[in-house]
């Protein structure tokens, strides 16, 4: 039999634990995300595996925000974020700092992501949920990532699309 273990056995990292803890070199962009919802589910998945940082950028809101808190359950005030007006320039501003900046979208000559093997700093952009990342971020990026999908529709919900990409390139990081 197989008992489900108490919150108190799980061994989870208090809020200042996590702080200074060692954090995965990943780094996530939210380009123009409307849904309050995915971004508390973003939040989540970036403290589940310690991601470095969350940029919320263009009309993505910030915490704190009822809705937003709603899904994340307390990941605000684990998780490094910052907000940023600009997509396009913190691209250009991370790439200068020698990260390599990564759309995940459907494009012409994408990487599918069990192909994608990530760098030692590599940041990851989801976009808005009705027309993905912008052209002009794409443009920029070190090139666009592409979940694989064998089903009728063409797309995931970005909360979902990011825990498959951030399990994925967690495990590939080994750490």
């Amino acid at each position: 039999m197989n008992r489900k273990l108490k919150l108190q056995e799980l061994g989870r990292l208090s809020v200042d634990e996590y702080r200074t803890a060692e954090k995965t070199p990943l780094v996530i962009i939210l380009d123009n995300i409307r849904s309050l919802n995915n971004i508390g589910s973003v939040f989540r998945t970036a403290d589940c595996f310690r991601v470095s940082k969350i940029y919320l950028c263009g009309i993505t809101a910030t915490p704190p925000h009822r809705d937003i808190h709603k899904t994340a359950i307390g990941a605000t005030e684990s998780v490094d974020w910052e907000y940023v007006d600009s997509t396009l320039d913190l691209v250009r501003k991370l790439q200068d700092e020698g990260w390599q900046c990564y759309a995940i979208e459907q494009v012409e000559n994408s990487i599918s992501l069990e192909k994608f093997e990530p760098g030692t700093n590599t940041a990851i952009i989801f976009g808005n949920e009705v027309d993905g990342v912008q052209q002009e971020v794409i443009d920029q990026c070190d090139g666009c990532i592409e979940v694989p999908q064998f089903g009728t529709k063409h797309s995931l919900n970005i909360s979902v699309c990011t825990g498959i990409v951030v399990w994925d390139l967690y495990a590939k990081m080994k750490l």
